[in-house]
């Protein structure tokens, strides 16, 4: 038997499916190698402008540039109904939405920097236009639109040193779930603590 806290948990044959890498066998292994192409994704994007952020192709390319060297639909609109998000077939109406309304907040200082920083957020959360990494995709994008506006990017509880990365992570998703219920301040509360 495994032990699923390890990352020795092996993946089962619906999450082997448009992997790249075949040496990767365990959860363990995957993580590895999305947090390898996380990192050149990061050294991409960090350090210049995006103006074309708000949009549903920078965002499609953002996430392709993330996983795109793990797996074979990186960037591509799920097409699938999961537990969470909207129905496939209005991710792409629902991401431009978004987009549009972020552009509406910021030109009309409808919110502050962190509170229109939430809200981008937690849509493209909800929304949750990719099969997978959509939550890293969504804070990344989120410190771009910031940094790409001259702001501090989140801390996404980061400072808070107090708690486990389990701890900050079940934070974060609390904040999440509160946000769905119209409840943003513990989604403000984290993403600058």
């Amino acid at each position: 038997m495994t032990d699923p806290f390890n990352g020795n948990t092996p993946l089962d044959p619906d999450e082997i499916e448009g992997l790249i890498p075949r040496h990767v066998t365990t959860q363990a292994e995957l993580n590895q190698v999305e947090q390898a192409n996380i990192l050149e994704a990061s050294a991409w994007a960090l350090g210049q402008k995006h103006p074309k952020l708000l949009t549903d192709t920078y965002l499609k390319q953002l996430h392709k540039r993330m996983f795109g060297d793990v797996w074979k639909w990186a960037g591509t609109y799920r097409k699938s109904l999961k537990n969470i998000g909207v129905m496939p077939q209005t991710i792409p109406t629902e991401v431009r939405l978004l987009c549009e309304d972020t552009r509406h907040w910021m030109e009309h200082r409808t919110y502050d920097w962190i509170g229109i920083g939430a809200r981008f957020h937690h849509r493209l959360v909800a929304i949750h236009p990719f099969p997978n990494g959509n939550g890293r995709h969504a804070r990344m994008a989120t410190d771009l639109l910031l940094a790409t506006n001259d702001q501090n990017p989140f801390t996404w509880g980061r400072l808070d040193r107090t708690r486990t990365e389990t701890q900050v992570r079940a934070r974060y998703l609390a904040a999440l779930k509160a946000a769905d219920n119209h409840d943003l301040n513990p989604l403000l509360e984290f993403v600058g603590s």
